[in-house]
């Protein structure tokens, strides 16, 4: 089993790389949900927002990742769908197919962490799992299917 990987950083698009290189442990869907969701901190609050990134594998080889932000009120939408020519909202759908299950936990004075779980798959790396659930949910709700 890894370790637990705990990162503390500024929310900054060159920190976006950095997270995915110090995440390469955990393979490549670990790393593309971590770098949406750091980059979301990004877009939607704006650089330098303190970001804490945690993923730890469980005893059942789910792996579990974790961005925490100071905003609670920030909250994230998974949108229906994305046309074409649009450069941005694809990365919720993007964590939504990836994951096995995701959401939102907000505590008074602890701001919102947006956390999502993905299945090992053959060799270790996280693999999307088939779940419940239609297009149209939205993160506050995220996607826990127990």
């Amino acid at each position: 089993m890894r370790p637990a990987t705990t990162l503390e950083l500024l929310a900054t698009p060159a920190e976006v790389s950095g997270v995915r290189r110090a995440l390469s442990a955990y393979g490549a869907d670990v790393q593309l949900c971590a770098s949406e969701l750091v980059t979301n901190v990004v877009q939607h609050l704006g650089e330098g927002v303190p970001v804490t990134v945690r993923v730890w594998c469980d005893d059942g080889g789910r792996t579990r990742l974790e961005v925490t932000d100071p905003d609670p009120r920030a909250l994230p939408v998974l949108r229906a769908s994305v046309g074409a020519d649009e450069e941005s909202g694809r990365g919720l759908a993007l964590l939504d197919a990836l994951a096995a299950r995701w959401g939102v936990a907000c505590g008074p004075g602890r701001g919102k962490t947006v956390w999502c779980e993905l299945e090992a798959g053959p060799g270790g790396g996280a693999v999307p799992v088939a779940s419940a659930g239609g297009p149209g949910r939205t993160a506050t709700a995220g996607r826990d299917p127990r």
